[in-house]
């Protein structure tokens, strides 16, 4: 029969539990380990206890983003992503290189009920965001403008405006502020009709 503590020499322990109070064996071990830092334990059957363990984990950076050495202090963006008990940090294009995975694009929509001025809506935005830009009528079919380079917001009709955007965590943040200014706006037809006036003429004077 092999010699249950054969393994014990060869293995840096921190703590060694024993089950069913092995007593000959725990004697055995402590002697062994005694000039070691390993605790050695014998709960009783049904005792509980806890046990606290460090590990640390490594990334291996792959790809594009292993292509530059980063200096020290250096941030390293990319995606983690975990296969089995390794990691792997790599540019969002090399996903699909390095791994099984893939990403898409998803484009969103919606049309949103607008009475009021178009000029008035884009008086309202920059008033909120720093960009907000007209867009040709020729790129738009029609008046529209950016805000933020994210989100797009085109006049459909007398009764509707409609928004486009890519999504992602900031667009979709974006858009959400848009739509709550929009519904706003509804609910302040009389104030929206004097503001109106004062965007028509702002907008001359700037031209």
């Amino acid at each position: 029969m092999m010699n249950k503590t054969f393994f014990a020499p060869w293995i840096k322990l921190s703590y060694l539990h024993l089950w069913n109070e092995i007593g000959r064996l725990e004697q055995k071990l402590i002697t062994q380990f005694a000039d070691r830092n390993t605790k050695i334990i014998s709960p009783k059957n049904c005792q509980s206890f806890e046990m606290y363990s460090n590990s640390e984990k490594m990334a291996k950076t792959i790809g594009r983003v292993a292509e530059k050495t980063p200096e020290v202090g250096e941030t390293v963006s990319g995606l983690l992503v975990k296969k089995a008990f390794t990691y792997q940090i790599m540019a969002l294009d090399d996903l699909h290189v390095f791994s099984q995975l893939s990403t898409i694009n998803i484009s969103q929509r919606i049309t949103i009920a607008y009475t009021g001025a178009f000029g008035v809506l884009k008086h309202r935005l920059k008033q909120i965001f720093e960009s907000v830009e007209s867009l040709a009528d020729e790129e738009s079919e029609g008046p529209a403008f950016h805000v933020h380079e994210r989100l797009t917001v085109k006049y459909e009709s007398e009764k509707h405006i409609s928004l486009h955007w890519r999504s992602d965590p900031i667009s979709d943040m974006v858009s959400d502020s848009v739509v709550a200014l929009v519904l706003n706006i509804s609910r302040e037809i009389p104030k929206v009709a004097v503001e109106s006036e004062e965007a028509t003429k702002t907008e001359e004077e700037n031209n």
